[in-house]
């Protein structure tokens, strides 16, 4: 494939996060699904009125565990496919441990208990953080390599 020969050989590991995000993502929305039939939320409402159901809170929870997750994505993608092109294992560890923390963010979030969202999701910011600082630094690299 025209191009591929000139990434590095782990950058295969930043690929194989972001396809690994895809499918926690694919199951999320599979939970906001099912929480759509078991709080009796219809579509096209993106969330449950508090006035006319009592389950809204619990329902708006896993929602927006979801939603978040969903607006963070294009940046975590495009900080993981920059960085990578120089720092490939630094941006797939530090992509491993935003998956796992967005995963644990979800289920603490889907409690119904917003603050539960942070006990590992806290961690989400500061692997962004570090794909930010890597992605810099991946164009710093290329422009000098010019």
């Amino acid at each position: 494939m025209a191009g591929v020969e000139m990434l590095p050989r782990e950058y295969g590991y930043v690929v194989i996060v972001l396809v690994l995000y895809c499918f926690l993502n694919f199951w999320m929305a599979i939970q906001v699904v099912k929480a759509r039939k078991k709080y009796n939320v219809p579509y096209p409402a993106m969330y449950a009125s508090e006035a006319e159901n009592k389950d809204a809170k619990l329902f708006n929870c896993v929602q927006r565990g979801h939603q978040n997750s969903l607006e963070l994505m294009p940046v975590f993608f495009m900080l993981m496919i920059v960085g990578g092109i120089k720092h490939p294992l630094v941006c797939a560890s530090l992509g491993a441990v935003y998956t796992f923390a967005r995963l644990g963010y979800f289920i603490g979030y889907a409690t119904g208990v917003p603050e539960n969202r942070l006990t590992v999701g806290k961690y989400n910011l500061v692997m962004i953080f570090g794909l930010m600082i890597c992605s810099l630094f991946s164009g710093v690299n290329i422009l000098a390599s010019s």
